[in-house]
């Protein structure tokens, strides 16, 4: 004889926990710096503001200021 297996409803899907704005606001800062960094490098570098000598830096980044639109020569 077979005995009829138990029926088991599927559970209702919970919504994901909402992450506190303490925990994003660190990371969210960093990365706001860092790209306002980058921006500067790939922007302003090797201008009247650059912050370092020599065509080093402008010559690394030379595809990224054509790519984002920037003049450079």
């Amino acid at each position: 004889m077979v005995q009829p297996a138990a029926f088991h409803a599927p559970a209702a899907p919970s919504a994901p926990a909402p992450i506190p704005l303490q925990t994003i606001l660190p990371w969210a800062l960093f990365l706001g710096i860092l790209m306002l960094v980058l921006l500067y490098f790939v922007g302003a570098e090797q201008g009247a503001t650059s912050l370092v000598s020599g065509e080093d830096v402008h010559e690394w980044l030379h595809d990224g200021r054509h790519l984002l639109g920037f003049p450079c020569h």
